[in-house]
């Protein structure tokens, strides 16, 4: 099961993880990793993009609940 992000460290940056998967798609891209390498790379840009993916999720959820209260008073 996938972590919330306010299990994962506190440091946790949603843009810095972008900007993390943008640099290793450009590596990647790049043609300059061996095969292993680009393996690694692509395992951990799947996994910030999970984070990142979840992190929207709970700020939708959040902005939900925010819209359902404003129209509830």
């Amino acid at each position: 099961m996938m972590k919330s992000i306010d299990e994962l460290d506190s440091e946790w940056n949603y843009e810095a993880k972008v900007a993390e998967v943008e640099a290793i798609i450009a590596n990647i891209e790049a043609g300059k990793l061996e095969l292993e390498e680009v393996f690694e790379q692509f395992a951990v840009a799947v996994k910030s993009l999970c984070e990142c993916e979840n992190f929207l999720r709970e700020r939708q959820q959040e902005v939900d609940l925010l819209i359902e209260n404003l129209q509830d008073d």
